[in-house]
């Protein structure tokens, strides 16, 4: 593995890793912390937000210096995520959807037109970026999608619905997934990029979520919406397998994002059990609760190891799509059982919303369904290790 792996102990060992590290911390204090409750008690998606993450680097990390972006690798972007999403976990998965789907699409499979006229918006956080693949009746069995791409002259009319897209209603630009084939045949989807305010393009019902609730959630509806043929991404055809190209580097996020919410579920259930007294001493002194602590201690070191390791291979460009898949199944199993544990650790106050806890252990259960779920995971490994 190359220099920037997450080390057993926990320390980062590039600068850059330090210096996102230290940002991230900082931001948070001053931005996210006095309000990330009542964003989520009101499900509010604090968009500003955003903007200013882009002027900090965080909307681009993976783009390029030259398209605006911060010219990151995998490390980097990593530790982004993990750091965000240890305070507020709904703002770590907008940042990655952001980062990895949209602005990813565009980036791996756009031509040089189009990364010319959207990455540097994208990167700098002068938009916010959507992707959608998923609709109502088909999550996991894409290839047999109802949204419809039929070619008009010089242009594409897309008609249908994609459901629990993030930043659906809020995205000034998304890469859409629609087909373009008969449902079943090989290769029948193709991706175009729909901007914002293009006539058809209608926001859809946002929804009412257990946990991540100040991440944008929503339908986006599309009624004759003509775009232009030069927004097609890459061959007719190819928009199902560039969505699996993406989704490796997707299911990185989405590991990176479940080791955030699991080592901040860890921290303040050890700074809780420092703090809380029992028979006379802290609860942590306690065997019964160490013990937690340490096996939560190990899932999270673990899980950070696998999730490195496949962006380390990402770096290299190298498949990674087993890896990703093993980094996403791991990292989200273990964020649910670690924000569970501490839940048990605090207690009846890890049942109220006057202590992290619960939050933790709400946001942690998306993890194991977006981006493809526990289920599909096994399946993507199972067939990378008997094919």
């Amino acid at each position: 593995m190359s220099e920037g792996i997450l080390m057993m102990d926990g320390t980062v060992v590039s600068e850059n890793q330090e210096m996102i590290s230290q940002m991230i911390k900082d931001f948070s204090e001053r931005e996210i912390e006095p309000h990330k409750m009542e964003w989520d008690e009101t499900q509010h998606f604090p968009i500003d937000l955003f903007q200013k993450m882009g002027e900090l680097g965080l909307m681009g990390v993976l783009v390029p210096e030259e398209y605006g972006g911060s010219g990151f690798g995998y490390h980097e972007y990593i530790t982004a995520i993990i750091e965000l999403a240890k305070v507020d976990g709904a703002l770590g998965l907008s940042l990655a959807a952001h980062n990895s789907l949209c602005t990813g699409h565009i980036l791996q499979h756009g031509n040089e037109s189009q990364k010319a006229k959207y990455l540097p918006k994208l990167a700098t956080g002068e938009w916010l970026g959507a992707w959608g693949l998923t609709e109502p009746n088909t999550g996991s069995d894409a290839g047999n999608m109802k949204t419809t791409a039929v070619k008009d002259g010089d242009e594409w009319v897309i008609n249908g619905a994609k459901n629990f897209i993030t930043h659906g209603n809020s995205g000034d630009v998304a890469v859409v997934i629609a087909r373009t084939g008969e449902p079943g045949e090989r290769k029948n989807a193709s991706a175009f990029i729909v901007e914002r305010g293009t006539t058809g393009f209608n926001k859809g019902r946002k929804e009412n979520k257990l946990g991540m609730r100040a991440s944008e959630t929503s339908e986006m509806i599309f009624e004759d919406c003509r775009i232009p043929e030069e927004n097609l991404i890459g061959e007719v055809g190819d928009g199902f397998i560039q969505s699996l190209k993406v989704l490796d580097g997707g299911r990185i996020s989405i590991a990176a994002l479940s080791c955030g919410i699991a080592e901040g579920a860890l921290n303040a259930a050890l700074n809780y059990s420092k703090e809380r007294e029992q028979f006379g001493k802290p609860i942590s002194k306690f065997q019964g609760i160490s013990f937690k602590l340490a096996d939560m201690a190990l899932k999270v070191e673990a899980a950070k190891l696998l999730t490195y390791r496949a962006g380390d291979l990402k770096n290299q460009g190298k498949n990674v799509t087993k890896e990703s898949a093993m980094a996403k199944l791991y990292a989200s199993d273990i964020s649910v059982e670690v924000a569970n544990d501490g839940v048990q650790i605090f207690g009846g106050y890890g049942y109220t919303k006057d202590y992290p806890a619960e939050k933790y252990y709400r946001d942690a259960k998306l993890c194991t369904i977006g981006e493809g779920t526990s289920e599909i995971q096994k399946i993507v490994i199972s067939r990378s290790l008997l094919d």
